[in-house]
Formats: C-alpha cells, structure tokens, sequence
C-alpha cells in the first residue's frame, strides 16, 4: 500500500506596521520559542509514527517576523498529499489580527487551521465570554487552542488527520509537567534567520509575582514547573550538533527557578569540563543578586547577556502595578554585580502608569542616566493586555480599549490615562528614546564599559540597534531585524492594495533613506567609539553609577534623598515621610 502523508505547517505570526505592511525582516530578532516547542512536539509525534505506521508526518515551521510564508504553496503541498493542518502558534494579541487574516485564504481553501497563543489562552483565562475578534475566528471555521501543548499535540493533530478537528481544545485548568517532557527545537536553517543565529528554550514555566499588567501568571499559572538538568543538557547538545551555539531561555525570571544551581552547575560542567563552547540570554529580577552565587555561576555558564525587569523607579508605579518586590535602592548593586562579571545588561521601563506625566518620566530617565549603570533601556508603554489583571479590570468596568488588537504591541496608546493625552503619552514614549540615547550619555556608557573591561565595540553595535530600529525603523528593537521586507501584495486587507507605481518607487526610495540614516547614526556613535580608543584613562573611568555599594541602607538612604530632592526641585517640597512609606 502506498504510504500515506499528513503536512503539518507551523507558523508564527508577525503583525502589521502603522502603515498595514507585515512587519518582516531578511533576519530578526528574536527566536521564537512556542515555534521551537511545537516542532520538537511534532518531530517526537512524527519518530513515534503516532498517526499510524503507515502515514508520513510531514512538518514545515515559519517564523513570519523572518520569512514570507508561501500559502499558494501551503495549499498546493496539503491538497497534494490529501490532508494536513497549518497551525498560528505562540500567537499574541498584536498579532491575532495578522493571524486570523492569513487564515483567511486558508480556510476558503479548505484547509484546516488551529489558532493558539496567549491571546486565546489569556482571553479565556480571564474574560468571562469570548472577545469578538475571536468568535469571528470561529466563524471563519478556525479551531482554536488554549494552554499548553505538551501531551495534547498528538491529539489534535489525529483529530486533524481524520478531519474532525474540534472548535475549541481548553487546557487551561490542566498545565502540565515539563520534567522529562520532549524539548523544544528548531532545524538550523530556521534559526539562522534571526540575528545572531539564536535558538531558544524555556528552563521553566509560571511566575510567582503578581504584577497586574502581567499576563504570564494567568496563563502560565502561578506555580512554576521545571525542565530538569538533563533536559536542558539535551537541548544544549542536540543544538550544539547542528551547529546552533547561542541559547534565549526564555523563563519571564530564571532566578525564581528553584532548581536554578543544577541547572547552571550542569552547562559549566559542559562548558569548562567539556570546553563546549556556547552562550545565552537570561531574564531575571532585580533581586537576584540576593542569591549567593547567582550571578558569578551564570556567568561561567555562559550568560553573556540578562535582560532586567526594573519597569520603572518610582514608587507610586511600582506600588500600583503590584511589583513590590522592586525597590529602588537594590538597583545600582545588581547592576554592578552584572557589570562585574562582564555581562551587558538590557533593562525594560514602563511608561504610562497613573502617576506618570511628563515632566516626572524626563525626570526618572535623567535619575537612571545618572546613577544607574544600565546599558540598555528599552522603553514601552502600559498596555492592558488581554489575559493580565490590568485589561479584566478595565474590562469590567467597561472603560474604553482599542478594538484593534494590531497595536497591542506595547508601543502604542490604546486606552485613556489619567492626567496625559494620548497625544502626549505617545509622544513622551519617543521622546524618552531620544533622552536615553544622546551622544552624551552614549559617551557614558562606553566609557562605563571599557571601564568594566566589557566589549565596547559590542556595546556601541547594541546602541546602534537600540536605537536605530525606533528612529529609522519606527518599531521597538524587539521588534526589529536587519534589511526590512515589504511586499506590496500582503498589505492589511482592511486597507486595500496601494497603487504599484506609488508603491514601488517609494519603497526604493525609504530603502535608500533608512539605509542613509543608519549609517549617519553609525558615524556618530563610531566616532565616539574612535575617541575613546584613543583615551589613555578611560579604564579609569569612575562615576556615581558605578560607585561601589557598601551599605545596603546607605544606598537606600542616598537614593531617596536624591529622589526626593529632584521631586523637590522639579514639583516643590514633597511629604518625603510619604514616599519612604510607600517604597
């Protein structure tokens, strides 16, 4: 008997820039890790020949943000081999749209889709009926998946084979043990396309914190679960054989993994017992230098970069977003515990929170410019997002939220703030880039790092993608790539085709533009890069920043001091006795 074939297409979706055009690079940023988990699923569903021994799994895996996903393809492979699935994975709420409209064509086709991410699983999670944009899905004949995959892919894809996918696969109250479980993974020619050839996993799952614009607690769940040492020894090496040597463990905060020693202990066991060589992106708190040995033992296995959940500095913020466990005064001395290892720091901060205005988020911006030694500040806006705390209690209590979930990518304004427009808290959210990133304070942070023995060559390239992708590009540098896509036949449906004979000649136009403006800001930063290779002292280099903590209540004494002088200087004299309670 000839051997049957089943096509399961993976894809991970982009979504659409200001002007509809799919946000699409010929390499991206970031990995990502649900499209490594679901093809690690299906390649174990594939080796067990689940769908029966006489029928050929066939995968494919695009990640949208770095490919041009060929449907006309799609469809032709699937109604040659007589049946197969596409599934929109790991997809978040700015993305549902895009995801949906790929669908589309798909489904007029006859092609079963599944639909499964965050803002299907936050949405049920949190919200006591479906959204619209999500029953218009299931209209569409869409199935949509909620939860994790691990133990119920095979499920889904027998329903597939035999045609009878369910609408809706809820696994929301039954998260599952990642222990022993199969390990996430991409062929290396996925994974060449994002920059720097980085390949992802996820050591653990859950958060234990409560911050209310958080949607992992409520989909991930509270209560963490762990992969074990030999997990992730597995995953390191099956990368390591196809030539893949740069890891993002993805944990929202590695440092709250229980296991986290045995873990580190096992990859500097690879690394310095076995000399394997590789490295890796983690994300932390802004405590984990509280952990005895934390931050010494990751460097050795080979974290080279930590991404800070610091969110903001002030006090009012921090209370009301329930991120209590933030206090400003621990900052400078994990960072320079970071620094002292030689490992380049990225920090997110949020703006739009109820006490923001203008004038304090300037102010807070020049409070961290001089005083903490971050390298990297990358900025966003609050946004209530579907499956977080914030967007349910807005939800109920019917206050106005964008419908077009294409903008919830935590660049745009989609609700009222208290005391800003949106009109002004867009505009503080650019300019907040352009007061981090002066040639001045450029300046600094190189000097910090050549004083900290970093790479300074690395450091000036990183500032140069920071800000780059938000002045020349106008997306966030998570959001960014090198050598933007834009195809003029998958322009939002909404807003129609543009005319070719405008179109074309534009986009070689911006091409040519972009390219200018990130060269001229290359010379300016280069230039700085060249002067200071010249400086015989810049290894000398000392500001308050990198200051060395040696009281941890004489640091907090300090910084609300200065905190609340600036206030006084900026708003008048404060009732300091206030804000030391509130911190």
């Amino acid at each position: 008997m000839a051997r049957k074939r089943f096509r399961f297409v993976m894809i991970k979706p982009t979504h659409y820039d200001d002007d509809g055009y799919p946000i699409q690079w010929l390499r991206a940023a970031i990995p990502s890790n649900t499209l490594a988990q679901l093809y690690g699923l299906a390649s174990d569903v594939a080796a067990r020949q689940a769908l029966g021994p006489d029928v050929e799994l066939v995968l494919e895996a695009y990640d949208e943000t770095n490919s041009v996903v060929p449907l006309k393809k799609v469809i032709r492979d699937i109604r040659r081999d007589g049946a197969g699935l596409v599934a929109l994975v790991g997809v978040q709420s700015n993305q549902f749209p895009r995801a949906v409209d790929l669908a589309r064509p798909l489904r007029e086709a006859g092609i079963q889709v599944a639909i499964g991410g965050f803002h299907v699983s936050g949405c049920l999670a949190m919200l006591p009926e479906l959204p619209p944009d999500i029953r218009a899905a299931q209209d569409l004949g869409i199935s949509l998946f909620a939860g994790e995959a691990e133990g119920r892919l095979e499920q889904v894809l027998k329903d597939a084979f035999a045609g009878r996918l369910k609408p809706l696969y809820n696994y929301m109250d039954d998260l599952p043990g990642l222990e022993g479980s199969v390990v996430p993974f991409l062929p290396a020619e996925v994974v060449a396309r994002t920059a720097g050839a980085h390949t992802t996993f996820d050591a653990g799952r859950g958060c234990p914190f409560q911050c209310s614009f958080c949607t992992i607690i409520n989909v991930q769940g509270r209560k963490s679960r762990f992969r074990s040492p030999d997990d992730v020894e597995k995953i390191v090496r099956a990368n390591l054989a196809q030539g893949v040597k740069r890891f993002f463990i993805t944990d929202d905060n590695f440092a709250r993994n229980k296991h986290w020693e045995e873990l580190v202990d096992r990859l500097i066991q690879l690394r310095e017992g076995e000399g394997l060589k590789f490295s890796i992106v983690i994300q932390v708190d802004t405590l984990c230098h509280r952990i005895p040995g934390f931050i010494e033992k990751c460097a050795r296995a080979g974290v080279k970069r930590v991404f800070l959940g610091l969110e903001n500095i002030n006090p009012e913020n921090l209370t009301a977003a329930k991120k209590r466990q933030n206090k400003i005064w621990e900052y400078r001395k994990m960072l320079q515990a970071w620094k002292a290892q030689g490992v380049l720091t990225y920090a997110g901060y949020i703006l739009g929170f109820p006490a923001d205005t203008p004038e304090k988020i300037r102010r807070d911006i020049e409070i961290i410019q001089d005083e903490l030694p971050i390298d990297l500040l990358e900025f966003f806006i609050l946004t209530p997002l579907p499956g977080s705390e914030d967007h349910q209690r807005l939800h109920k209590a019917g206050v106005w939220m964008d419908p077009d979930m294409n903008i919830y990518d935590l660049e745009h304004v989609t609700t009222a703030h208290q005391t800003m427009s949106a009109e002004a808290l867009q505009g503080i959210y650019h300019e907040a880039w352009d007061r981090y990133y002066t040639l001045a304070h450029v300046e600094t942070i190189l000097r910090r790092a050549a004083a900290c023995r970093m790479n300074v060559g690395n450091m000036m390239f990183l500032m140069l993608w920071f800000y780059g992708c938000t002045k020349v590009e106008k997306v966030h540098p998570l959001q960014g790539g090198w050598f933007r896509r834009k195809v003029w036949s998958q322009r939002r449906p909404s807003l129609g085709r543009e005319n070719p004979l405008v179109f074309f000649p534009r986009r070689v136009w911006e091409t040519v533009r972009d390219h200018g403006r990130w060269l001229a800001i290359l010379w300016a930063f280069w230039r700085i890069r060249r002067a200071l290779k010249k400086d015989p002292t810049v290894r000398d280099y000392r500001d308050t920043a990198l200051t060395p903590v040696t009281d941890e209540e004489e640091l907090q004494t300090e910084l609300m001091q200065t905190h609340a002088g600036r206030i006084a200087k900026t708003y008048g004299a404060p009732d300091v006795g206030k804000v030391q309670a509130a911190e």
